[in-house]
């Protein structure tokens, strides 16, 4: 059985039973098989994003752009030994020039990674991570893909596809989206899970982060503290 396989009601059995169903139950490849080559969120969202892997993500590392598109919005002047791209559509990964190579995966098929454990120095999911059916399944394989210590960096507005989101993210409040990104975080064994306001949406798209640390031992995971917020 693949990871994205697990039933997510065995990793977060508190959330309802229904949480991770869509609105529009088709296989993702179709919705997803035409190219969108347009950003989800404003510049100045983009721009913090931009500004918040500067700080997060190791310069010269190996990283992953997790549910990638066209652009990566990584900081253009920072160089990394590799950049490795997973996305839905093909033609978009192949247009994004900071990718040395690229992957097309349904995670919600299968959250199982085709990557070398402990191979990255970092990781990356921007405004994608509410379509995700399999969280913790897909944040365990990061996790496992990535260097002890090495920080997964989940950024989200509160814009998205509201058909393709599961149901636990339309349902929630706004200010909820980051506990719940942390609980995801917690589950699948990251520890040091921050939780962290980046735009308050006054002028412009909000913008909210949840960065976490790769486990420096593997052992099972606990459901941990609620994570810091600032």
């Amino acid at each position: 059985m693949s990871a994205g396989r697990d039933d997510a009601a065995s990793d977060l059995p508190e959330l309802p039973a229904d949480a991770f169903r869509k609105a529009d139950p088709s296989p993702d490849p179709l919705f997803y098989a035409q190219p969108r080559l347009v950003t989800h969120i404003d510049d100045a969202a983009i721009a913090a994003v931009t500004a918040l892997y500067r700080e997060v993500l190791p310069p010269g590392g190996a990283i992953l752009d997790l549910m990638s598109s066209w652009v990566s919005h990584l900081p253009p002047e920072v160089a990394y030994r590799e950049v490795v791209g997973h996305g839905m559509n093909r033609a978009e990964l192949d247009a994004n020039p900071r990718l040395t190579r690229r992957f097309v995966q349904d995670l919600n098929a299968d959250a199982a990674l085709p990557l070398e454990s402990a191979s990255l120095d970092g990781a990356t999911i921007c405004v994608s991570v509410q379509y995700l059916q399999h969280p913790v399944a897909v944040m365990r394989e990061v996790a496992r893909a990535l260097r002890p210590g090495a920080p997964l960096v989940v950024t989200f507005s509160n814009r998205c596809f509201p058909t393709k989101a599961v149901a636990i993210w339309g349902a929630l409040a706004q200010g909820d989206h980051v506990r719940l990104v942390a609980l995801y975080m917690q589950r699948a064994g990251f520890g040091a899970v921050e939780a962290r306001t980046v735009r308050d949406g006054r002028r412009g798209d909000p913008l909210w982060a949840v960065i976490g640390r790769a486990p420096v031992t593997r052992s099972a995971p606990a459901a941990g503290p609620a994570p810091a917020t600032r």
